[in-house]
Protein backbone atom coordinates (compact mmCIF):
# COMPACT_ATOMS: atom_id res chain seq x y z
CA UNK A 1 0.00 0.00 0.00
CA UNK A 2 1.41 3.79 -0.95
CA UNK A 3 1.42 6.42 0.90
CA UNK A 4 -1.20 8.14 -0.61
CA UNK A 5 -3.58 4.96 -0.23
CA UNK A 6 -2.73 4.48 3.34
CA UNK A 7 -3.71 8.47 4.00
CA UNK A 8 -6.77 7.64 1.92
CA UNK A 9 -7.71 4.75 3.71
CA UNK A 10 -7.07 6.43 7.10
CA UNK A 11 -9.72 8.85 6.40
CA UNK A 12 -12.46 6.84 5.36
CA UNK A 13 -12.48 4.85 8.52
CA UNK A 14 -12.15 7.98 10.80
CA UNK A 15 -15.47 9.03 8.57
CA UNK A 16 -17.41 5.87 8.76
CA UNK A 17 -17.10 5.17 5.35
CA UNK A 18 -15.87 1.81 5.06
CA UNK A 19 -11.97 2.05 4.24
CA UNK A 20 -12.35 1.29 0.56
CA UNK A 21 -12.29 3.97 -2.04
CA UNK A 22 -14.99 4.28 -4.20
CA UNK A 23 -14.04 3.65 -7.66
CA UNK A 24 -15.87 4.66 -10.85
CA UNK A 25 -19.16 4.05 -9.59
CA UNK A 26 -20.55 6.37 -11.32
CA UNK A 27 -22.60 8.02 -14.39
CA UNK A 28 -22.80 11.47 -15.68
CA UNK A 29 -25.85 12.82 -18.12
CA UNK A 30 -23.58 14.64 -20.06
CA UNK A 31 -21.69 11.42 -21.15
CA UNK A 32 -18.72 12.78 -20.40
CA UNK A 33 -15.47 10.19 -19.86
CA UNK A 34 -15.62 8.92 -16.77
CA UNK A 35 -12.63 9.73 -14.92
CA UNK A 36 -10.88 7.50 -12.22
CA UNK A 37 -10.87 7.93 -8.90
CA UNK A 38 -8.71 7.31 -6.19
CA UNK A 39 -11.56 7.39 -3.30
CA UNK A 40 -14.22 10.22 -2.14
CA UNK A 41 -14.21 11.29 1.36
CA UNK A 42 -17.21 13.21 2.92
CA UNK A 43 -16.71 15.32 5.96
CA UNK A 44 -18.67 16.22 7.88
CA UNK A 45 -17.85 19.78 9.43
CA UNK A 46 -15.30 22.07 8.82
CA UNK A 47 -12.82 21.07 11.32
CA UNK A 48 -12.48 17.91 8.86
CA UNK A 49 -12.27 19.93 5.84
CA UNK A 50 -9.57 21.44 7.43
CA UNK A 51 -7.88 18.87 8.59
CA UNK A 52 -8.07 16.69 5.36
CA UNK A 53 -6.91 19.35 2.93
CA UNK A 54 -4.10 19.91 5.97
CA UNK A 55 -3.11 16.61 6.53
CA UNK A 56 -3.07 15.60 2.50
CA UNK A 57 0.40 13.80 1.62
CA UNK A 58 2.38 14.40 -2.00
CA UNK A 59 0.41 12.72 -4.75
CA UNK A 60 -3.39 13.60 -3.43
CA UNK A 61 -5.13 16.03 -5.55
CA UNK A 62 -8.74 17.00 -3.67
CA UNK A 63 -11.76 17.77 -5.35
CA UNK A 64 -14.53 19.63 -4.06
CA UNK A 65 -17.77 19.23 -4.99
CA UNK A 66 -21.22 20.52 -2.94
CA UNK A 67 -24.18 18.24 -4.29
CA UNK A 68 -23.04 17.44 -7.79
CA UNK A 69 -25.84 18.28 -10.01
CA UNK A 70 -23.34 20.16 -12.45
CA UNK A 71 -25.87 18.44 -15.11
CA UNK A 72 -24.74 19.02 -18.45
CA UNK A 73 -20.99 20.28 -17.23
CA UNK A 74 -19.88 16.69 -16.02
CA UNK A 75 -21.88 16.46 -12.98
CA UNK A 76 -19.66 14.50 -9.96
CA UNK A 77 -16.86 14.46 -12.59
CA UNK A 78 -13.12 16.02 -11.89
CA UNK A 79 -11.31 17.59 -14.61
CA UNK A 80 -8.41 15.00 -14.64
CA UNK A 81 -7.64 11.29 -13.38
CA UNK A 82 -6.51 10.13 -10.23
CA UNK A 83 -8.39 12.56 -8.09
CA UNK A 84 -9.84 12.31 -4.29
CA UNK A 85 -13.44 13.79 -4.01
CA UNK A 86 -14.15 15.97 -1.41
CA UNK A 87 -17.98 15.53 -1.03
CA UNK A 88 -19.31 18.66 1.30
CA UNK A 89 -22.56 18.03 0.71
CA UNK A 90 -23.00 17.10 4.74
CA UNK A 91 -22.09 20.28 5.42
CA UNK A 92 -25.82 21.27 5.25
CA UNK A 93 -26.35 24.28 8.01
CA UNK A 94 -27.56 27.24 7.48
CA UNK A 95 -25.66 29.11 10.27
CA UNK A 96 -27.85 32.29 10.32
CA UNK A 97 -31.10 33.75 8.89
CA UNK A 98 -31.49 37.69 8.91
CA UNK A 99 -34.85 38.69 8.16
CA UNK A 100 -33.69 42.42 9.37
CA UNK A 101 -30.58 43.08 6.62
CA UNK A 102 -31.59 40.28 4.45
CA UNK A 103 -28.86 38.04 4.44
CA UNK A 104 -28.18 34.19 5.38
CA UNK A 105 -25.66 32.14 6.32
CA UNK A 106 -25.27 28.89 4.46
CA UNK A 107 -23.30 25.81 3.99
CA UNK A 108 -22.11 23.89 0.64
CA UNK A 109 -24.83 21.52 1.57
CA UNK A 110 -27.91 24.01 1.40
CA UNK A 111 -30.23 23.54 -1.37
CA UNK A 112 -31.95 26.57 -2.87
CA UNK A 113 -35.34 24.44 -1.63
CA UNK A 114 -34.24 24.15 1.86
CA UNK A 115 -33.49 27.83 2.36
CA UNK A 116 -36.74 29.16 -0.10
CA UNK A 117 -38.70 26.79 2.07
CA UNK A 118 -37.03 28.62 5.66
CA UNK A 119 -38.11 32.07 3.99
CA UNK A 120 -41.58 30.95 3.31
CA UNK A 121 -43.91 34.02 4.44
CA UNK A 122 -41.46 36.12 4.84
CA UNK A 123 -40.25 39.68 3.20
CA UNK A 124 -37.16 38.10 1.35
CA UNK A 125 -37.02 35.51 -0.85
CA UNK A 126 -33.94 33.64 -2.42
CA UNK A 127 -32.44 34.61 -5.97
CA UNK A 128 -33.69 30.58 -7.75
CA UNK A 129 -32.53 29.14 -10.81
CA UNK A 130 -34.51 26.84 -12.66
CA UNK A 131 -32.95 23.84 -11.95
CA UNK A 132 -33.50 21.37 -9.11
CA UNK A 133 -34.74 23.05 -5.85
CA UNK A 134 -32.14 19.93 -4.52
CA UNK A 135 -29.43 21.94 -6.08
CA UNK A 136 -26.26 23.48 -4.21
CA UNK A 137 -26.62 27.57 -3.44
CA UNK A 138 -23.08 27.77 -2.84
CA UNK A 139 -22.10 25.30 -5.78
CA UNK A 140 -24.10 27.58 -8.23
CA UNK A 141 -22.70 30.62 -7.11
CA UNK A 142 -19.20 29.10 -7.02
CA UNK A 143 -19.81 28.60 -10.49
CA UNK A 144 -21.56 31.79 -11.20
CA UNK A 145 -24.54 30.27 -12.39
CA UNK A 146 -27.66 32.32 -13.34
CA UNK A 147 -30.55 33.15 -11.32
CA UNK A 148 -34.25 33.81 -12.21
CA UNK A 149 -33.06 37.32 -10.88
CA UNK A 150 -29.37 37.95 -11.55
CA UNK A 151 -26.42 36.21 -11.75
CA UNK A 152 -25.73 34.01 -8.43
CA UNK A 153 -22.18 35.66 -8.02
CA UNK A 154 -24.35 38.62 -7.21
CA UNK A 155 -25.82 37.11 -4.23
CA UNK A 156 -22.66 36.51 -2.58
CA UNK A 157 -21.57 39.23 0.38
CA UNK A 158 -18.94 36.94 2.14
CA UNK A 159 -17.07 33.59 2.07
CA UNK A 160 -15.40 31.29 4.53
CA UNK A 161 -12.82 29.39 2.69
CA UNK A 162 -10.41 26.69 3.66
CA UNK A 163 -6.94 27.39 2.42
CA UNK A 164 -4.05 24.74 0.64
CA UNK A 165 -2.73 24.42 3.96
CA UNK A 166 -5.86 24.14 6.25
CA UNK A 167 -6.06 27.57 7.27
CA UNK A 168 -9.67 28.92 7.65
CA UNK A 169 -10.07 32.70 5.99
CA UNK A 170 -13.24 34.58 5.89
CA UNK A 171 -13.47 37.44 3.14
CA UNK A 172 -16.02 40.38 2.50
CA UNK A 173 -18.76 41.02 4.92
CA UNK A 174 -19.52 38.41 7.22
CA UNK A 175 -21.42 38.22 10.93
CA UNK A 176 -19.94 39.72 14.02
CA UNK A 177 -20.06 37.59 17.25
CA UNK A 178 -23.53 39.37 18.16
CA UNK A 179 -24.79 38.05 14.13
CA UNK A 180 -24.66 41.15 12.72
CA UNK A 181 -23.99 41.80 8.91
CA UNK A 182 -24.44 44.12 6.32
CA UNK A 183 -24.87 42.33 3.29
CA UNK A 184 -22.50 44.61 0.85
CA UNK A 185 -20.78 42.56 -1.17
CA UNK A 186 -17.46 44.20 -1.80
CA UNK A 187 -14.28 44.42 0.48
CA UNK A 188 -12.24 47.37 1.53
CA UNK A 189 -8.59 47.34 -0.66
CA UNK A 190 -8.50 44.63 -3.20
CA UNK A 191 -11.20 42.42 -3.89
CA UNK A 192 -10.19 38.90 -2.68
CA UNK A 193 -13.53 36.80 -2.85
CA UNK A 194 -13.55 36.66 -6.31
CA UNK A 195 -10.67 34.46 -6.30
CA UNK A 196 -12.58 31.68 -4.87
CA UNK A 197 -14.99 31.67 -8.03
CA UNK A 198 -14.43 29.13 -10.95
CA UNK A 199 -11.23 28.77 -9.57
CA UNK A 200 -9.21 25.93 -7.42
CA UNK A 201 -7.22 28.31 -4.50
CA UNK A 202 -9.46 27.40 -1.64
CA UNK A 203 -12.01 25.05 -0.63
CA UNK A 204 -15.42 27.31 0.40
CA UNK A 205 -16.74 25.80 3.18
CA UNK A 206 -20.13 28.97 3.81
CA UNK A 207 -20.83 31.92 2.54
CA UNK A 208 -22.76 34.97 3.15
CA UNK A 209 -25.97 34.86 1.02
CA UNK A 210 -28.11 38.39 0.35
CA UNK A 211 -31.70 38.02 -0.24
CA UNK A 212 -34.46 39.59 -2.41
CA UNK A 213 -36.68 41.79 -1.08
CA UNK A 214 -40.30 40.26 -1.88
CA UNK A 215 -42.16 41.92 -4.43
CA UNK A 216 -45.99 42.74 -3.50
CA UNK A 217 -47.08 42.15 -7.22
CA UNK A 218 -45.57 39.64 -10.08
CA UNK A 219 -47.12 39.78 -13.26
CA UNK A 220 -45.62 37.65 -16.31
CA UNK A 221 -45.98 39.33 -19.87
CA UNK A 222 -45.54 36.60 -22.55
CA UNK A 223 -44.75 38.27 -26.10
CA UNK A 224 -44.37 36.02 -29.21
CA UNK A 225 -42.76 36.53 -32.67
CA UNK A 226 -41.45 34.85 -35.42
CA UNK A 227 -37.89 34.39 -35.67
CA UNK A 228 -37.32 36.04 -38.91
CA UNK A 229 -37.98 39.32 -36.59
CA UNK A 230 -35.62 38.25 -34.06
CA UNK A 231 -32.86 40.58 -34.05
CA UNK A 232 -35.89 43.48 -34.44
CA UNK A 233 -37.43 41.82 -31.56
CA UNK A 234 -34.20 41.62 -29.05
CA UNK A 235 -33.36 45.72 -29.39
CA UNK A 236 -37.01 46.12 -28.60
CA UNK A 237 -36.52 44.26 -25.73
CA UNK A 238 -32.91 45.46 -24.88
CA UNK A 239 -34.64 49.09 -24.83
CA UNK A 240 -37.79 48.13 -22.79
CA UNK A 241 -35.41 46.35 -19.62
CA UNK A 242 -33.38 49.57 -20.46
CA UNK A 243 -35.95 51.70 -19.21
CA UNK A 244 -37.02 49.76 -16.47
CA UNK A 245 -39.97 48.29 -17.86
CA UNK A 246 -38.67 44.35 -17.37
CA UNK A 247 -37.54 43.14 -13.86
CA UNK A 248 -34.98 39.91 -12.79
CA UNK A 249 -33.60 38.08 -16.07
CA UNK A 250 -35.43 38.48 -19.08
CA UNK A 251 -36.21 34.72 -21.19
CA UNK A 252 -36.40 34.33 -25.12
CA UNK A 253 -36.69 30.93 -25.89
CA UNK A 254 -37.75 29.30 -29.64
CA UNK A 255 -40.13 26.52 -30.36
CA UNK A 256 -37.87 23.34 -31.09
CA UNK A 257 -41.04 22.48 -33.83
CA UNK A 258 -40.99 25.38 -35.66
CA UNK A 259 -39.91 29.03 -35.88
CA UNK A 260 -42.10 30.99 -33.18
CA UNK A 261 -40.06 32.75 -30.51
CA UNK A 262 -41.53 32.76 -27.21
CA UNK A 263 -40.43 35.88 -24.67
CA UNK A 264 -40.94 36.05 -21.29
CA UNK A 265 -40.66 39.39 -19.51
CA UNK A 266 -41.16 40.11 -15.51
CA UNK A 267 -43.07 43.22 -14.33
CA UNK A 268 -43.18 43.37 -10.34
CA UNK A 269 -42.63 45.86 -7.11
CA UNK A 270 -45.39 47.88 -5.55
CA UNK A 271 -48.43 47.06 -7.31
CA UNK A 272 -49.11 50.43 -8.57
CA UNK A 273 -46.08 50.38 -10.04
CA UNK A 274 -46.18 46.99 -11.02
CA UNK A 275 -49.93 48.00 -13.05
CA UNK A 276 -48.14 51.34 -14.54
CA UNK A 277 -44.97 49.30 -15.91
CA UNK A 278 -47.09 46.68 -17.03
CA UNK A 279 -49.41 48.73 -18.82
CA UNK A 280 -46.42 50.59 -20.53
CA UNK A 281 -44.66 47.85 -21.71
CA UNK A 282 -47.59 45.86 -23.46
CA UNK A 283 -48.23 49.45 -25.30
CA UNK A 284 -44.71 49.24 -26.51
CA UNK A 285 -44.83 45.70 -27.72
CA UNK A 286 -48.07 46.44 -29.19
CA UNK A 287 -47.54 49.88 -30.95
CA UNK A 288 -44.19 47.95 -32.27
CA UNK A 289 -45.26 45.69 -34.93
CA UNK A 290 -43.11 43.05 -33.68
CA UNK A 291 -44.96 40.51 -31.73
CA UNK A 292 -47.76 38.09 -32.68
CA UNK A 293 -49.10 37.77 -29.60
CA UNK A 294 -49.25 39.84 -26.39
CA UNK A 295 -50.65 38.86 -23.10
CA UNK A 296 -50.41 38.89 -19.34
CA UNK A 297 -50.21 35.13 -18.07
CA UNK A 298 -53.00 35.42 -14.81
CA UNK A 299 -51.47 34.24 -12.14
CA UNK A 300 -53.10 30.45 -11.35
CA UNK A 301 -51.91 29.78 -7.93
CA UNK A 302 -53.20 31.76 -4.57
CA UNK A 303 -50.31 33.66 -3.03
CA UNK A 304 -47.80 33.06 -5.69
CA UNK A 305 -45.41 35.82 -4.11
CA UNK A 306 -46.03 34.07 -0.55
CA UNK A 307 -43.79 31.19 -0.95
CA UNK A 308 -43.27 27.75 -1.17
CA UNK A 309 -46.55 24.86 -0.91
CA UNK A 310 -46.40 22.59 2.32
CA UNK A 311 -43.38 20.62 0.83
CA UNK A 312 -40.44 19.83 -1.66
CA UNK A 313 -40.53 16.45 -1.70
CA UNK A 314 -43.97 15.74 -3.13
CA UNK A 315 -45.13 15.31 -6.65
CA UNK A 316 -48.42 16.51 -9.14
CA UNK A 317 -50.62 15.45 -5.96
CA UNK A 318 -49.32 18.79 -4.41
CA UNK A 319 -52.25 20.76 -6.74
CA UNK A 320 -49.37 22.40 -9.19
CA UNK A 321 -52.11 23.47 -11.34
CA UNK A 322 -50.61 25.59 -14.04
CA UNK A 323 -48.84 22.62 -14.82
CA UNK A 324 -51.36 20.31 -15.78
CA UNK A 325 -53.81 22.99 -17.46
CA UNK A 326 -54.03 22.63 -20.97
CA UNK A 327 -55.46 24.71 -23.86
CA UNK A 328 -58.41 26.78 -21.85
CA UNK A 329 -55.66 29.30 -20.98
CA UNK A 330 -55.40 29.57 -24.45
CA UNK A 331 -51.97 28.18 -24.16
CA UNK A 332 -50.48 24.67 -25.39
CA UNK A 333 -49.61 21.98 -22.00
CA UNK A 334 -45.82 22.82 -22.81
CA UNK A 335 -46.48 26.80 -22.36
CA UNK A 336 -48.63 26.41 -19.46
CA UNK A 337 -45.86 24.10 -17.58
CA UNK A 338 -42.71 26.70 -18.28
CA UNK A 339 -45.04 29.72 -17.62
CA UNK A 340 -45.98 28.36 -14.11
CA UNK A 341 -42.19 27.06 -13.77
CA UNK A 342 -40.96 31.23 -14.14
CA UNK A 343 -44.27 32.47 -12.33
CA UNK A 344 -42.88 30.38 -9.63
CA UNK A 345 -39.15 30.86 -9.58
CA UNK A 346 -39.32 34.03 -9.86
CA UNK A 347 -41.10 34.41 -6.98
CA UNK A 348 -38.16 32.82 -5.32
CA UNK A 349 -40.39 29.05 -5.25
CA UNK A 350 -38.50 26.40 -6.93
CA UNK A 351 -40.66 23.24 -5.55
CA UNK A 352 -42.16 22.60 -8.90
CA UNK A 353 -38.56 22.53 -10.99
CA UNK A 354 -38.53 18.54 -10.19
CA UNK A 355 -41.44 17.82 -11.77
CA UNK A 356 -40.15 19.57 -14.89
CA UNK A 357 -37.27 17.53 -14.47
CA UNK A 358 -39.27 14.25 -13.97
CA UNK A 359 -40.87 15.31 -17.35
CA UNK A 360 -37.76 16.03 -18.96
CA UNK A 361 -35.56 13.32 -17.89
CA UNK A 362 -38.16 10.74 -16.52
CA UNK A 363 -36.85 11.14 -13.06
CA UNK A 364 -36.49 13.07 -10.07
CA UNK A 365 -32.75 14.86 -9.79
CA UNK A 366 -31.22 11.74 -8.00
CA UNK A 367 -31.49 9.42 -11.13
CA UNK A 368 -30.61 12.27 -13.67
CA UNK A 369 -27.03 10.79 -13.93
CA UNK A 370 -28.92 7.53 -13.80
CA UNK A 371 -30.02 8.09 -17.08
CA UNK A 372 -32.73 5.78 -16.99
CA UNK A 373 -33.89 6.71 -20.25
CA UNK A 374 -30.43 6.01 -22.12
CA UNK A 375 -30.24 10.13 -23.38
CA UNK A 376 -27.56 12.26 -22.56
CA UNK A 377 -27.62 16.23 -22.14
CA UNK A 378 -25.10 18.49 -22.60
CA UNK A 379 -24.88 22.36 -21.81
CA UNK A 380 -22.86 25.12 -23.86
CA UNK A 381 -23.01 28.85 -22.11
CA UNK A 382 -21.47 31.64 -23.98
CA UNK A 383 -21.73 35.15 -23.24
CA UNK A 384 -23.07 37.85 -26.18
CA UNK A 385 -23.63 41.43 -26.36
CA UNK A 386 -27.47 41.98 -25.66
CA UNK A 387 -27.99 43.12 -29.33
CA UNK A 388 -29.72 42.15 -31.89
CA UNK A 389 -27.96 41.18 -34.01
CA UNK A 390 -25.60 38.86 -32.45
CA UNK A 391 -28.61 36.72 -30.99
CA UNK A 392 -29.32 36.49 -34.34
CA UNK A 393 -26.04 35.21 -35.71
CA UNK A 394 -25.77 32.92 -32.71
CA UNK A 395 -28.63 31.44 -33.48
CA UNK A 396 -27.33 30.88 -37.17
CA UNK A 397 -24.05 29.37 -35.46
CA UNK A 398 -25.99 26.82 -33.49
CA UNK A 399 -28.07 25.81 -35.96
CA UNK A 400 -25.21 25.34 -38.38
CA UNK A 401 -23.34 23.18 -35.69
CA UNK A 402 -26.63 21.42 -35.53
CA UNK A 403 -26.85 20.37 -39.30
CA UNK A 404 -23.25 19.14 -39.53
CA UNK A 405 -23.31 16.88 -36.67
CA UNK A 406 -26.76 15.86 -37.01
CA UNK A 407 -27.87 16.87 -33.57
CA UNK A 408 -29.93 19.26 -32.02
CA UNK A 409 -29.46 22.02 -29.74
CA UNK A 410 -32.09 24.51 -28.32
CA UNK A 411 -30.66 28.23 -27.40
CA UNK A 412 -31.91 30.12 -24.33
CA UNK A 413 -31.84 33.69 -24.26
CA UNK A 414 -30.94 34.94 -20.69
CA UNK A 415 -30.90 39.05 -20.62
CA UNK A 416 -28.59 38.86 -17.27
CA UNK A 417 -28.37 42.78 -17.47
CA UNK A 418 -29.17 45.53 -20.18
CA UNK A 419 -25.72 44.73 -21.91
CA UNK A 420 -25.02 40.93 -21.74
CA UNK A 421 -26.99 37.87 -22.54
CA UNK A 422 -26.34 34.33 -20.84
CA UNK A 423 -26.71 32.26 -23.79
CA UNK A 424 -27.95 28.98 -22.66
CA UNK A 425 -27.20 26.10 -25.60
CA UNK A 426 -28.16 22.65 -24.48
CA UNK A 427 -28.89 19.40 -26.27
CA UNK A 428 -30.68 16.42 -25.35
CA UNK A 429 -29.11 13.12 -27.19
CA UNK A 430 -29.51 9.59 -27.30
CA UNK A 431 -26.57 7.36 -26.23
CA UNK A 432 -26.00 6.07 -29.76
CA UNK A 433 -25.35 9.94 -30.81
CA UNK A 434 -22.77 10.91 -27.38
CA UNK A 435 -19.58 10.71 -30.11
CA UNK A 436 -21.76 13.40 -32.40
CA UNK A 437 -22.99 15.25 -29.56
CA UNK A 438 -19.69 15.84 -27.77
CA UNK A 439 -18.01 16.35 -31.65
CA UNK A 440 -20.65 19.39 -31.94
CA UNK A 441 -19.78 21.02 -28.31
CA UNK A 442 -16.24 21.07 -29.87
CA UNK A 443 -17.55 23.16 -32.66
CA UNK A 444 -19.47 25.56 -30.52
CA UNK A 445 -16.54 26.12 -28.72
CA UNK A 446 -14.62 27.09 -31.67
CA UNK A 447 -16.96 28.53 -34.07
CA UNK A 448 -18.46 31.26 -31.04
CA UNK A 449 -14.67 32.33 -29.88
CA UNK A 450 -13.99 33.05 -33.62
CA UNK A 451 -17.00 35.78 -32.84
CA UNK A 452 -15.09 36.91 -29.90
CA UNK A 453 -17.89 35.12 -27.79
CA UNK A 454 -16.80 32.81 -25.01
CA UNK A 455 -18.32 30.88 -22.41
CA UNK A 456 -18.89 32.23 -18.82
CA UNK A 457 -18.73 28.86 -17.44
CA UNK A 458 -17.08 25.39 -18.50
CA UNK A 459 -17.61 21.61 -19.00
CA UNK A 460 -15.09 19.72 -17.65
CA UNK A 461 -13.34 18.99 -21.33
CA UNK A 462 -13.18 22.91 -21.95
CA UNK A 463 -11.54 23.61 -19.13
CA UNK A 464 -9.48 26.19 -19.54
CA UNK A 465 -9.27 29.67 -17.76
CA UNK A 466 -9.89 33.02 -19.10
CA UNK A 467 -6.97 34.92 -17.39
CA UNK A 468 -3.48 35.40 -18.55
CA UNK A 469 -1.42 32.22 -17.77
CA UNK A 470 1.10 33.67 -16.16
CA UNK A 471 -0.66 35.19 -13.80
CA UNK A 472 -2.97 32.44 -12.98
CA UNK A 473 0.14 30.16 -12.43
CA UNK A 474 1.65 32.70 -9.77
CA UNK A 475 -1.88 32.82 -7.78
CA UNK A 476 -1.65 28.87 -8.00
CA UNK A 477 2.05 28.79 -6.66
CA UNK A 478 1.25 31.52 -3.96
CA UNK A 479 -2.23 29.83 -3.08
CA UNK A 480 -1.32 26.20 -3.47
CA UNK A 481 2.38 25.41 -4.09
CA UNK A 482 1.97 21.70 -3.64
CA UNK A 483 -0.99 20.93 -5.90
CA UNK A 484 -3.53 20.04 -3.61
CA UNK A 485 -6.66 21.57 -4.70
CA UNK A 486 -8.49 20.75 -7.70
CA UNK A 487 -5.88 19.83 -10.53
CA UNK A 488 -6.77 21.25 -13.62
CA UNK A 489 -9.93 23.50 -13.00
CA UNK A 490 -9.96 26.49 -14.27
CA UNK A 491 -6.55 26.72 -15.19
CA UNK A 492 -4.11 26.13 -18.80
Amino acid sequence: MNEVESWLRRWAGRLDQGGEAELDARANVGMFRTRRLLGTLCPRDVEQVREIVASAVPGVSLYPLSTGHNWGLGSREPVHDGAVVLDLRRLNRVRLLDLEAGAAVVEPGVTQGRLAQLLCGSPYMLNVTASSAHTSIIGNAVERGVGLRRQRCEDVAGLEVVLADGELVRLGSWPDADGRVVPYRHEVGPALMPLFAQSNLGVVTAAVIRLLPRPRALRLVRLTFGAARLAAAVDELRDCRAQRLVSGVLKIYQRPDGEECVAYCCVDGDPGLAAVACGLLLRRAADSGLFDDVRVLEDPVPGLTGGLGDGLERGPERGLRGLERGPESGLSADDEQLAEQLRRCLGGDPSCNELVLERWFGTRSDGIDANPGGAGYLFFLPLLPFRGEAVARARVLVREVGEETGTRWHPTVNAISCDVIDLAVSCRFPASAATSAHRALDLLHRRFAEHGWRPYRLDIDHMSAGGPPEVLRRLKDAFDPAGVLARGRYER
